[in-house]
């Protein structure tokens, strides 16, 4: 009992003091942040879902705009196919069916092999007697022709690689067997291809080059070519390059434009590029998927 009473309470020091006045304070400063992180937590959801509806809804248009676009790109379509094909389109007035080439050319030339119409109202043309009219009409058809080869030539040289050369037309008629161009190498996709090109024939009155077409693969591991690939073919204004174009490996495609023509020379532009910027009916072949595949595997590994 003596022991008992003469133990003193202990006398209270600054911790004690501390824990005193911070208890409530800590107490107070957790309900404010569990108040702020609720109130910023539903802000951010609410943004979250604010955005969401608004990408639901800018989704929602551009697929109505498209549709719209589409049914009406249809109906242009058949009622310009149809003004070719219905009967007596042959008699018809040249302006009429030149006008309706320019809207064809225009907006489905991506999609469509038009040589066929060009051939065709080139043909008309020949028969008209007066020379002025004549000329006319054929100024503006090879202004439409250009005028597609150089859309289809912008969009093939962000992809891809090109170079121009020229021909003279009198070297061609001395040479029987040929001209040989000044050959070119270009890298697409880090595959690099050596061009050479043989000037053949050249037709004044169509305006059309016959050309040679040689093309060695240099640096394919996956399909190395021992032997170059050849062609020949002609090459005028209405050879549009996202058509009119030779496949080579790996997806890829070649195009010889004709950009000019006259009395003593021919330009012709050669373009290496992939095949994915081809005319929207070019297909890969399987084996070029498969190629593309294990190259993307190999550069993974």
């Amino acid at each position: 009992m003596e022991e008992t009473e003469n133990i003193k309470p202990r006398k209270k020091d600054g911790w004690d003091i501390a824990k005193v006045v911070l208890e409530p304070v800590g107490g107070l400063l957790t309900a404010i942040a569990v108040a702020l992180l609720g109130f910023y937590g539903s802000r951010v959801i609410e943004q979250q879902q604010r955005f969401d509806s608004n990408f639901r809804l800018y989704s929602e248009l551009m697929s109505r705009r498209e549709e719209s676009e589409s049914a009406l790109r249809k109906d242009m379509f058949k009622s310009i196919i149809d003004s070719f094909l219905k009967p007596g389109m042959e008699n018809s007035p040249l302006d009429g069916q030149l006008l309706n080439l320019e809207l064809l050319a225009y907006n489905f030339h991506e999609s469509l092999n038009l040589k066929p119409l060009f051939t065709h109202i080139e043909k008309s043309i020949q028969l008209i007697k007066n020379p002025t009219e004549k000329a006319e009409q054929f100024n503006r058809l090879e202004r439409v022709a250009r005028e597609v080869t150089r859309k289809q030539m912008l969009i093939l040289e962000e992809a891809g690689k090109k170079f121009d050369r020229q021909i003279d037309l009198d070297s061609i008629k001395n040479n029987p067997g040929g001209i040989m161009l000044d050959e070119d190498s270009m890298t697409v996709n880090n595959i690099k291809r050596l061009f050479r090109i043989i000037a053949l024939e050249a037709d004044q009155k169509t305006k059309n080059i016959k050309v040679r077409l040689e093309v060695r693969t240099l640096n394919d591991s996956l399909n190395p070519d021992d032997e170059p690939n050849v062609i020949e073919f002609w090459v005028g204004f209405f050879d549009f390059p996202m058509i009119d174009n030779t496949r080579l490996s790996n997806d890829q495609r070649c195009a010889i434009v004709l950009t000019n023509f006259d009395e003593q020379s021919a330009d012709i532009s050669v373009l290496d590029f992939p095949g994915s910027h081809a005319s929207l009916r070019e297909k890969p072949y399987f084996d070029d998927i498969i190629g593309n595949l294990r190259k993307g595997n190999q550069q993974a590994e």
